[in-house]
């Protein structure tokens, strides 16, 4: 990983801890949180995915050691950053990364959120309960991400990255 790159994804994941105490949406056990979701489509589209689920990663571990986050952060952002990353690579479409980011976190990480609650965090909710709300965050982060994909700072941002 290159310095810029490197940079670049410390630079996201200091905005996901910041923003985690200022922008988040409680949903029982859960804190959903859409900031995790712009960030991860922006950074599967400017440094792919393995850049994205380390940022997801990162985050949502800094967020739980600092209690701004629960072990539900860890699968619905990890696995919403993997898809949207791939599902660009192989579109190479902003739109492709928002439709990852969309079944990454809203079902794909919402279903897997259901054990680590069950078993971590001793909630007895339904398989299905964390959908809605992951869905609807990932959705709002979808919309984040889309205003500032077409700003100048990240069409900037791209052109240092060589995107």
């Amino acid at each position: 990983m290159n310095n810029r790159k490197l940079t670049f994804t410390a630079l996201f994941v200091a905005i996901g801890v910041f923003a985690a105490q200022l922008v988040y949406i409680p949903v029982g056990v859960a804190k959903c949180f859409p900031v995790q979701s712009a960030i991860n489509i922006l950074l599967a589209v400017l440094l792919g995915t393995r850049s994205a689920v380390n940022a997801a990663f990162a985050t949502s571990l800094l967020r739980n050691f600092l209690g701004t986050g629960s072990p539900l952060a860890f699968p619905g952002s990890m696995i919403g950053a993997a898809l949207a990353g791939i599902i660009y690579k192989r579109t190479n479409s902003f739109l492709g990364a928002v439709a990852g980011e969309l079944l990454g976190t809203g079902l794909v990480g919402a279903l897997a959120a259901f054990p680590v609650a069950k078993y971590l965090i001793g909630s007895q909710v339904g398989a299905l309960f964390f959908v809605v709300p992951f869905a609807v965050s990932a959705a709002g982060g979808a919309v984040v991400a889309a205003l500032l994909y077409y700003t100048p700072a990240v069409t900037l941002m791209r052109e240092w990255l060589g995107n």
